[in-house]
């Protein structure tokens, strides 16, 4: 899928979820969307590898994961497919099919940073869920502090 793309779902799926209405009255399916990986930062390089996850009780077609730093990215970035640069700080990647109770595809981010900082810190989250309701966020919310030791902090 081309970056353009990745963007026209994202905000598409803005767009819908923007009409739902007041909280709670969204009657999407249900699903658990949930984030498991590992963040690395060695040589002002950050290297994030996850797999999205879905424990249910419905599938979903497709998300897409934010990953959020504290420090700029570089102004080049070379993004694995189904990924697009949202911001000086921000990437957003599309997870694929989340089946009930299964995995999406593997994302893999060698992210280059502006300054080379002792430490990142990354916020990964669910930033559109294909309209399903996930009353489980705590598993697709993430707070990872990773110093720059090249040692590999699991989420």
């Amino acid at each position: 899928m081309r970056r353009g793309a990745v963007r026209s779902v994202v905000v598409a799926g803005l767009l819908v979820l923007g009409g739902a209405g007041p909280a709670g009255a969204w009657a999407g399916p249900e699903a658990d969307v949930a984030y498991h990986g590992r963040v690395s930062l060695a040589h002002g390089r950050l290297k994030v590898w996850m797999v999205p996850q879905n424990e249910g009780p419905s599938g979903v077609p497709n998300a897409t994961v934010r990953v959020r730093l504290s420090v700029d990215l570089a102004d080049h970035q070379e993004l694995a497919e189904g990924c697009a640069r949202a911001g000086q700080r921000e990437v957003v990647c599309e997870t694929g099919e989340l089946p009930e109770h299964g995995r999406g595809r593997h994302i893999g981010l060698s992210l280059g940073l502006r300054e080379r900082p002792a430490e990142v810190v990354v916020r990964i989250d669910t930033w559109w869920n294909g309209g399903a309701t996930d009353r489980n966020s705590g598993n697709n919310e993430h707070v990872v502090l990773a110093l720059d030791t090249g040692d590999a902090y699991a989420f």
